[in-house]
């Protein structure tokens, strides 16, 4: 059985969103990683566009690749997300938040000159099991 545990200490900063510190994995059989997600909607095949919903689409469309994989995003261990604008991080943050409990992943957010088909977001993700 996989133990997966979250680990936080006063000696480093604390987390400033949904995610913790550091993510301490025991006995993983399992891992699966999902490339980065563009926000395009499965059904249309059309690019969300506002940055709170783009991470909402992201997120589904990770949780179609986790499913197939025989897992859900409580597998998620580390995610890493791509801005095109950093001050997008709030709304970005939020709308990452309802998808996840704690203990949250790892997480690492990154602003980067463009994207793919001109995304404002793309989100990576690693999960285990």
């Amino acid at each position: 059985m996989t133990k997966i545990a979250a680990i936080q200490t006063s000696n480093a900063p604390a987390a400033i969103g949904p995610y913790s510190q550091a993510v301490k994995i025991t006995h993983a059989q399992e891992l699966l990683y999902i490339s980065g997600q563009l926000p395009i909607d499965q059904q249309t095949g059309l690019l969300v566009t506002f940055p709170a919903e783009a991470t909402k689409q992201c997120m589904h469309n990770i949780s179609a690749i986790l499913t197939q994989a025989e897992m859900t995003l409580s597998n998620i261990v580390d995610v890493t997300i791509f801005l095109t604008d950093i001050k997008d991080f709030s709304a970005v943050n939020s709308a990452y938040e309802s998808f996840f409990t704690q203990p949250y992943p790892a997480r690492a957010t990154i602003q980067v000159a463009a994207l793919p088909k001109g995304a404002c977001v793309e989100i990576k993700a690693t999960a285990v099991k």
